[in-house]
């Protein structure tokens, strides 16, 4: 019930002093007192009435009704009984502290105003717990099975006017009723709750993105092989979560419990497209075995031909192969360790699902590709079309690589994932070139492993390398101790850093614009639009201050990976 309901009613002769931009607040129950402080029994959301005889000075009136103002009271009811009319330092706190406030006719009881609220409010409340009922028993009967989540949804949207969708830890639209998020919105969304849930806040969470806000509730799954409660870090990063266009905060236990109750209907669909997954999981995971124990080539193409129908279903000829490894770490905290294998296999499953592959695996490419774990590592086996032969019936021409690039994989996921991390945990990918044969298959998983490595060894919580990292220095400066990439570097560059700072001689610019030149006197002095002869200089000074010789290929090189280590 409204207060403007109230003023409207001409039986409870109320006038209105003040607090005409207040009158569609919701009455929740009504309070009658006249005590000085009577907050300790306000819950929120009262109209209260009162005689005023707790006022015996005009100083009275702001902290009464500045402690009924923080309370969350909606309304005041003053009586003119007692003073004969409601005094205006009461009118100007009310004001201050926009609190509405009514003046009650001497002929009216405030027990006609307690009995009046208290039958409006009641009959409201058991309508609204006999829609919510209602509702129940259709979203029950409405449930994943008879139509996924976008049925719960829509009955959300026509039933309740709420606008809602439900997203992956990452961000992506799994479902919703009528017009998708705005794009960006998904990944700002899971950030923020993956991020509150790290922090213990209990949900809904509620964030504001472009002036909208919206409520974020979890959708826990209960599947995968839990058997009780589970640390945050084993679910945060692979339970759904369900997007409300609404500020929760002020909402009814009735309609909470309501959207609780969808997020169980979301969570059975959400534990049955994990089951869907079991046999793409269980092929990835013979397939893997086979190729780790060393098994015949001919062994291993005969399972690579019965998972190609299931993971590419169309393509005739073998398709090639291309391996992604993912592995999540957890810094050391008391308590028992974490099973990360089954982690980083749902976030690599999510990674790989909006993946555009070439043949038109593009968008909803998780029900092709295969995701097995092993220890805490997850591998992925992600089937590409074959080649198109070369001129004349040849050899294909291999070219650039056309599937999965380790730059690509992460743009979309970075912000949510780091958010979900938090300051304890990294999430680390490698991904091998593309095999076109069960003999390259060893190799291609080796290979993933080893840029997962590179990667692991970059700052960031989020990180991923490919193969063709693999092909130069990049490969060996990871592995280096950091004792001795300090030494080395502080060797060759701090004579030099400590002349710059002394003397602003600009030596370490000028070494790497040399070397970046292949030693290009001409060159290097065009791109630093200096003299031919102050460069010399320079690089003269840079071999007097470090005792080498930058003619020679080996001081060169010295020089150029200590630039890279630093």
């Amino acid at each position: 019930m409204r207060l403007r309901a109230l003023l409207e009613t001409d039986a409870l002769g109320l006038r209105l002093l003040g607090g005409d931009d207040e009158l569609d607040r919701t009455v929740r129950g009504v309070m009658t007192t006249d005590l000085r402080d009577p907050s300790r029994y306000l819950a929120g959301g009262e109209l209260v009435l009162t005689g005023l005889a707790w006022r015996r000075s005009a100083e009275d009136s702001e902290p009464f009704v500045r402690l009924l103002a923080g309370a969350g009271v909606v309304g005041l009811a003053a009586g003119e009984a007692e003073l004969a009319a409601v005094p205006d330092d009461l009118v100007a706190a009310c004001v201050r502290h926009r609190l509405p406030l009514f003046a009650v006719e001497e002929s009216v009881a405030f027990a006609a105003i307690t009995e009046y609220v208290v039958r409006q409010v009641s009959g409201e409340r058991a309508g609204d717990l006999a829609a919510v009922v209602d509702r129940h028993r259709r979203l029950m009967t409405s449930g994943p099975t008879g139509g996924g989540p976008d049925v719960v949804l829509d009955l959300l949207t026509t039933d309740l006017d709420l606008h809602a969708w439900v997203l992956s830890p990452t961000g992506r639209q799994i479902a919703g009723a009528g017009a998708p998020l705005p794009e960006g919105t998904g990944a700002v969304l899971a950030a923020g709750h993956l991020g509150a849930t790290r922090t213990g806040r209990r949900g809904p969470h509620r964030i504001t993105v472009h002036s909208t806000a919206y409520s974020l509730f979890p959708v826990r799954g209960g599947g995968r092989g839990a058997t009780g409660p589970r640390d945050v870090r084993e679910t945060v990063l692979s339970d759904w979560l369900l997007a409300v266009e609404a500020d929760a905060g002020d909402w009814p236990a009735a309609r909470l419990d309501l959207l609780q109750g969808v997020t169980q209907l979301i969570a059975v669909e959400r534990d049955r497209r994990d089951a869907a997954r079991t046999v793409r999981r269980r092929l990835a995971q013979e397939v893997l075995e086979l190729v780790q124990t060393g098994a015949p080539p001919a062994e291993i193409a005969a399972r690579l031909r019965v998972a190609a129908p299931v993971l590419m279903p169309g393509i005739g000829a073998a398709p090639r192969w291309q391996v992604v490894v993912a592995r999540v770490d957890w810094d050391q905290q008391d308590g028992p360790a974490i099973d990360a294998g089954p982690v980083a296999q749902s976030l690599l499953e999510e990674i790989l699902v909006d993946q555009e592959l070439p043949g038109g695996t593009g968008s909803g490419s998780s029900d092709r590709i295969a995701v097995a774990h092993t220890g805490d590592e997850a591998i992925a086996l992600v089937p590409l079309p074959p080649l198109a032969p070369g001129p004349d019936g040849e050899e294909p021409d291999q070219g650039p690589d056309a599937g999965l690039h380790a730059d690509e994989l992460l743009t979309a996921v970075r912000e949510p994932l780091t958010a979900g991390l938090a300051d304890d945990g990294r999430l680390t990918l490698g991904v091998s070139a593309s095999v076109h044969s069960a003999e390259g298959l060893r190799g291609a998983l080796e290979e993933a492993r080893h840029a997962r490595r590179v990667a692991a060894a970059r700052p960031g919580r989020v990180c991923a390398a490919g193969h063709h990292e693999l092909a130069s220095h990049v490969l060996l400066l990871p592995f280096v101790p950091d004792d001795v990439r300090r030494a080395f570097t502080a060797r060759l560059l701090d004579p030099l850093r400590d002349y710059d700072r002394r003397h602003r001689a600009e030596l370490i610019p000028t070494l790497e614009a040399f070397l970046d030149c292949d030693g290009s006197w001409t060159r290097c002095a065009t791109r630093l639009h200096l003299h031919v002869n102050t460069l010399r200089y320079r690089v003269g000074r840079i071999e007097q201050l470090t005792g080498r010789d930058l003619s020679r290929l080996e001081d060169k090189l010295d020089f150029f990976l200590a630039l890279r280590m630093s």
